[in-house]
């Protein structure tokens, strides 16, 4: 997958939700520099942000003005060629700062191109889900669902999460190891990633209009 001209390299954005600010220890911060790890691996440029260290305020415009910081969130959207979103569970849900994140990407429903498509065609994304309770696939199915509609390509298999034992306190960070399925589901998904944005750079969506 390497590729000899580092200026035709695949870049990843990897967006962790978690509502642990920086530098606290984070489950979510595990699981997603082990996603960029395997990125990293295979040649693709990779970025990691922690969303709750940036002012992201409330609203579903590209700048809700004074004070946010989502407009440079944005520009490393845009200028990323596969989205990583990684989420903890809370209460069987995604979290409330992944919630923010995904209001936000609303603005770009009315954004288009040069060709008019949406501005967010021809991008990849893959989810990301940990927690110490039930909810990765119901979470996943929102994820996926609220990012295909704004324009985000989902690969085949292209999630990784892991529950832990349900009424147990121990979490993703805790483990000594990944655990086998975890680290099929990360080669799986970002091997297809990888792949899928490839050939999107190489043949774009058409333009419909």
């Amino acid at each position: 997958m390497s590729n000899p001209n580092i200026d035709e390299r695949l870049s990843a954005l990897i967006i962790t939700c978690t509502l642990k600010p920086s530098p606290a220890a984070s489950s979510s911060e595990v699981i997603g520099g082990q996603l960029a790890d395997f990125l990293t691996a295979h040649d693709v440029a990779c970025e990691s942000v922690r969303a709750v260290d940036h002012v992201i305020l409330p609203g579903v415009q590209k700048d809700m003005g004074e004070g946010d910081e989502w407009p440079s969130l944005r520009e490393k959207v845009l200028g990323a060629d596969i989205l990583v979103f990684v989420t903890p569970t809370w209460l069987g849900q995604h979290s409330s700062v992944a919630q923010r994140v995904l209001e936000r990407l609303d603005a770009e429903l009315s954004e288009t191109d040069v060709a008019g498509r949406p501005i967010l065609f021809d991008k990849v994304a893959v989810a990301a889900v940990v927690g110490n309770e039930d909810g990765a696939h119901h979470i996943t199915a929102v994820l996926f669902q609220a990012l295909n509609d704004v324009g985000f390509t989902v690969p085949a298999q292209g999630s990784v999460y892991w529950n832990g034992e349900a009424m147990h306190t121990t979490d993703y960070k805790d483990l000594e190891e990944t655990p086998e399925k975890v680290s099929a589901s990360i080669t799986t998904s970002v091997t297809n990633a990888i792949h899928l944005a490839g050939l999107l750079r190489q043949s774009s969506y058409p333009a419909t209009s």
